[in-house]
């Protein structure tokens, strides 16, 4: 067995590698970049190594400074985690010619299933279906047009050495197909540092299911179930789940098989994921096989109970698999919430800076049987940068079954707290509640139908609002008795705190009155129903659980003057509580109205402005391309909204930018 493993990567995957190295007795080394010094994964090893700049390509996936990171450690195997150098032939070529081993697949297989053109041709030899495409790479924009013409829109332009969602756009059109064919070129460059496209027939109404694979150096190769990973945005996975709820035992089986055959026909060993598209009659269609593991692994590992980092550790080493095909169950259900730094009220942009609160949910199993898991790489007052991937942590639940694993992350999602940057953990609570995803009607467009607009957050209904109300309420009530308490007693008087209020909430005004007991309190409202609350909530506390009614809350609580702010299942509201004497005067106060900054472009992200399209003087029409800004390896173009003559430009390209920075003005 190895004495020292290397992980190249950084993060939550660094971290996760670190967990299984140091459970099996094996030492650890980092690597960091001068963005990653003070990171969690950097504190977490044995030893760490600098290895150059904050950008990825200066730093992480520069093989050199890796190799001399080996030479400097004595590391004798080296873990590549997902993303940078994990699916790269050269490098594991290298490791090779240095005589260190490489935690994953042999170089063929990487070579046969990293380029996509070549990993269908292999698929469609071994018996595995194939989505139709064009599978030889595209030379420009003008041909992207034509091919995608001749396959029938819509089709998917995707990079050859891409993952994760980069360098993947989807075109209805051809105009849409000339642009996505330079966004998802220059993306792939920037990401993997090969810009080969190639296209092929996007699939309506598809689920996204893949198959784990792993295989030992002596022949053996197993399946390990599939995971469900349709719900996505921008072509990246957001929350994943084992197993699927759409697959039935037999096609299980046979995708499972064609997965093993697949990776039978490369010489495959390590864990690895053949990733199918699935339509409604429950046909799959090969898509590619990633040659490494997964972001989504932990679901596998949760059902079945199998340590995938482990057994690529073993497999490494030259062990065989202690287990066969007919030893690996599904037990239970799992799923996966990947938290981003990416704000949901500004149509998910990134968002970069320090975490001012970050508190997840306790792990292990719980009271009620469940289990809670939370992989992540950073910490409180840590910092998201704007160099690498937004994920933040990936949050996961297993229990009995799927209704249990949900009500479970729902809790979960409540009990996490993130504050100082944006993040989706409100958008994760909303999609947990809504009846589409319990009931398992899950497709690749499932966000995009839900949010067509964006998401706004959850506007509580009638009983969620008056349950907030009541916890708003007993929060007041504590506030006041604490106020009485500092203001102590004047002469031989003592303020009373009042039992009447008006409370204004979800853009409701009601009286109701509190009623105070040894047990916890009762909220009367106007129309005489009446609802008891408690919590042992104290000012100062950030989050804290209410039981209303029968139902227990976690409820994330956040005090700015008078105002009291709840969140809640993906529902963010902000109650005043007044005396009615101050909410009759309060009715009174004039509005404040936002500034006007309709003929403003501003920045949308923390990113880079990479291009300026226009120049003072333009005229513009809508949906024109005005300028792009590459923000956590991504590349967002910025669009005219409506017609327009350009007055100034206030950014120039390679400049750093804040959100809601000045980019340029309109007449």
């Amino acid at each position: 067995m190895f004495k020292k493993i290397l992980i190249a990567n950084r993060g939550e995957i660094a971290c996760r590698v670190i967990k299984t190295a140091r459970k099996m007795g094996i030492a650890t080394v980092a690597v960091y970049s001068d963005a990653d010094r003070d990171a969690l994964h950097v504190r977490m090893a044995d030893e760490a190594v600098h290895i150059g700049p904050a950008p990825s390509s200066q730093s992480y996936i520069v093989i050199d400074r890796i190799l001399d990171a080996i030479r400097k450690t004595g590391a004798d195997a080296v873990h590549p985690g997902y993303g940078f150098l994990s699916e790269n032939a050269a490098f594991a070529a290298a490791l090779e010619k240095e005589g260190v081993a490489f935690i994953g697949p042999p170089v063929k297989a990487i070579e046969a299933m990293g380029d996509k053109i070549t990993s269908k041709k292999i698929a469609a030899e071994a018996g595995v279906n194939t989505v139709p495409g064009h599978m030889g790479l595209i030379e420009d924009a003008g041909e992207a047009v034509r091919i995608a013409s001749s396959i029938g829109y819509p089709v998917m332009i995707k990079a050859s050495a891409g993952g994760g969602g980069k360098g993947m756009r989807i075109a209805w059109n051809d105009q849409e197909a000339r642009e996505g064919f330079q966004a998802s070129k220059n993306e792939a460059k920037s990401s993997f540092g090969d810009d080969r496209i190639f296209i092929e027939k996007f699939v309506t109404e598809p689920r996204h299911i893949e198959i784990q694979v792993l295989g030992d150096r002596h022949g053996s190769t197993l399946y390990l179930g599939e995971r469900e990973c349709s719900i996505q945005r921008r072509n990246q996975k957001v929350i994943e789940e084992a197993p699927s709820p759409f697959l039935d035992a037999a096609t299980r089986r046979a995708m499972g098989e064609q997965a093993v055959a697949l990776a039978k026909a490369v010489g495959y060993f390590s864990a690895g994921t053949v990733e199918f598209i699935v339509d409604g009659a429950r046909q799959f269609y090969f898509l590619e096989m990633n040659t490494r593991l997964q972001v989504e692994h932990p679901v596998t590992e949760l059902v079945t109970g199998i340590d995938l980092v482990e057994q690529m550790i073993r497999v490494a080493a030259g062990e065989k698999l202690s287990f066969g095909q007919d030893d690996v169950k599904l037990n239970g259900w799992a799923i996966e919430s990947r938290l981003y730094a990416e704000d949901p009220y500004r149509n998910f942009l990134p968002s970069i800076g320090r975490l001012m609160r970050y508190r997840p949910p306790v792990e292990g199993r719980q009271d009620d049987g469940t289990v809670i898991r939370n992989d992540t790489g950073v910490f409180e007052g840590g910092e998201i940068s704007m160099y690498y991937d937004p994920m933040i942590a990936k949050l996961c639940t297993w229990a009995p079954d799927r209704e249990k694993a949900i009500d479970a992350m729902g809790a979960a999602l409540d009990d996490f707290e993130v504050e100082g940057i944006g993040h989706n953990l409100p958008f994760l609570s909303a999609v947990m509640g809504q009846e589409r995803f319990r009931s398992g009607r899950l497709t690749t467009a499932y966000i995009a139908e839900e949010f067509p607009d964006g998401f706004a957050g959850i506007e509580p209904d009638a009983s969620s609002a008056r349950s907030l109300a009541a916890i708003a309420a007993l929060i007041n009530q504590a506030l006041q008795e604490r106020a009485v308490q500092i203001s102590g007693t004047i002469g031989n008087h003592r303020r009373v705190v009042g039992r009447e209020w008006v409370m204004a909430l979800a853009g409701l005004t009601e009286a109701v009155t509190l009623e105070t007991g040894p047990d916890g309190a009762s909220v009367i409202f106007s129309d005489g129903e009446r609802l008891s609350v408690a919590s042992g909530w104290v000012p100062g506390q950030s989050h804290a659980s209410f039981h209303v009614g029968s139902e227990s809350m976690g409820v994330k609580v956040d005090l700015a003057g008078s105002a009291i702010r709840l969140r809640w299942r993906g529902m963010d509201v902000t109650a005043r509580v007044r005396s009615p004497r101050v909410a009759e005067l309060a009715r009174l106060m004039p509005k404040k109205l936002p500034p006007d900054t309709s003929k403003m472009l501003l920045c949308p992200m923390p990113g880079v402005i990479t291009s300026v399209a226009v120049k003072v003087g333009d005229s513009v029409e809508a949906g024109q391309t005005l300028a792009t800004v590459e923000a956590m390896k991504m590349e967002n173009a910025l669009k005219a909204e409506r017609q327009g003559v350009v007055k100034r430009v206030a950014a120039v390209v390679g400049q750093s930018l804040a959100v809601d920075e000045l980019i340029m003005e309109f007449e």
